[in-house]
């Protein structure tokens, strides 16, 4: 079980702390919810969560089938809606080297994209676009 600590800081911020690493992470409301928007917002922090876990699951398909990966990257634009205020759209768009993939491939790689736990973890009523660019 991973075990971590959040300390309020003060002034919307806060610091969270991976206690077998001791790395941290600093959060920082967003501007248009009162914030100064210098650091991560939580719920940046829940579509970098989405973005990376379905980059690490591919990944780690691609490490267990011997395929290539390097190179891989992923942008997303977090739509808010409300009320109440929450996260509406997470818009990814995935490019991934195609370091010669074939169209079996392609397809597993689109198909692990919904695989991911933080996917899963996610309400139904999240949208996620994700578009995939073999490059």
């Amino acid at each position: 079980m991973t075990k971590m600590r959040v300390n309020y800081l003060g002034n919307l911020r806060c610091d969270v702390e991976h206690l077998a690493s001791g790395s941290h992470i600093e959060t920082d409301a967003p501007v248009d919810n009162k914030g100064k928007g210098e650091k991560f917002s939580p719920t940046d922090l829940l579509c970098v969560s989405l973005v990376t876990c379905i980059l690490t699951t591919i990944a780690i398909a691609a490490e267990e089938r011997g395929w290539k990966f390097e190179g891989a990257t992923g942008d997303f634009e977090k739509i808010m809606v409300g009320p109440p205020r929450r996260v509406g759209e997470v818009a990814i768009t995935l490019t991934i080297p195609s370091h010669d993939y074939t169209d079996e491939i392609k397809s597993k790689i689109e198909r692990y994209v919904q695989a991911c736990p933080v996917s899963r973890s996610l309400h139904p009523d999240l949208q996620k676009t994700v578009t995939i660019k073999f490059v």
